[in-house]
């Protein structure tokens, strides 16, 4: 049997995906693009890469077919290619991982669920709960996020800003708070913050890219 055949061509390419995607920096990069387009060096920062760093990750996950690039003047902005494709490749990932690997088993214990043990609120769920009007939906991802895209009738506070505004936020109902995604450590530190004041809250199960890439409704 050939060993340059249809299908060994085909798991060559794949390879090249797989390979991409085998960089903790260019899977961070993803998830900051899954919020919506970003310029190369506003990733730098985030990122804490230099541009050239940065750009260099770009390159790799633009010839994997991952991500591309558009010109608006001067600067670069990088987005997703198929994203729900993407998305779901990344979540696939996860769940392999989170059932495989004992070290992301104990980094879960130890960051996430020491956070809240609480189940999380399904999409599903969230959706109901927005029809009926009974829940106040918050995104505490940063402003410039918050701009590009969110979930229906949320309400946008950062995280950094969260104690400040707990005054002003309406407590009648139930708050979900949503983020980045599954690994974003700003929804659990924001229930946290919000429970200790004495507001019921939750989070969602994962964030927007995710909420997003199921065809559920958004804003912006």
């Amino acid at each position: 049997m050939s060993s340059n055949g249809p299908k060994q061509r085909i798991f060559s390419h794949l390879a090249e995906v797989a390979a991409a995607l085998a960089h903790s920096h260019r899977l961070e990069i993803l998830e900051l693009i899954a919020q919506g387009e970003r310029c190369v060096e506003d990733l730098a920062v985030r990122t804490g890469l230099s541009v050239a760093n940065t750009s260099r990750h770009l390159q790799v996950l633009r010839r994997a077919r991952l991500a591309e690039p558009r010109r608006a003047g001067k600067r670069m902005l990088y987005s997703l290619i198929c994203e729900t494709e993407v998305i779901a490749l990344l979540a696939a990932l996860s769940r392999v991982g989170e059932r495989n690997v004992a070290e992301i088993e104990r980094i879960m214990k130890t960051y996430f669920h020491s956070r809240d043990a609480l189940e999380a609120v399904p999409r599903g769920v969230l959706l109901e709960r927005l029809h009926a009007g009974t829940v106040t939906l918050l995104d505490v991802r940063p402003a410039d996020e918050f701009a590009l895209g969110r979930l229906p009738g949320a309400i946008n506070i950062p995280l950094d800003q969260l104690d400040a505004a707990l005054g002003g936020l309406t407590t009648d109902h139930t708050v979900v708070a949503y983020c980045r995604g599954p690994y974003c450590l700003l929804s659990f530190e924001a229930v946290a913050m919000l429970r200790l004041h004495g507001v019921e809250a939750y989070r969602l199960e994962d964030g927007y890219p995710e909420w997003k890439a199921a065809g559920l409704p958004v804003e912006g």
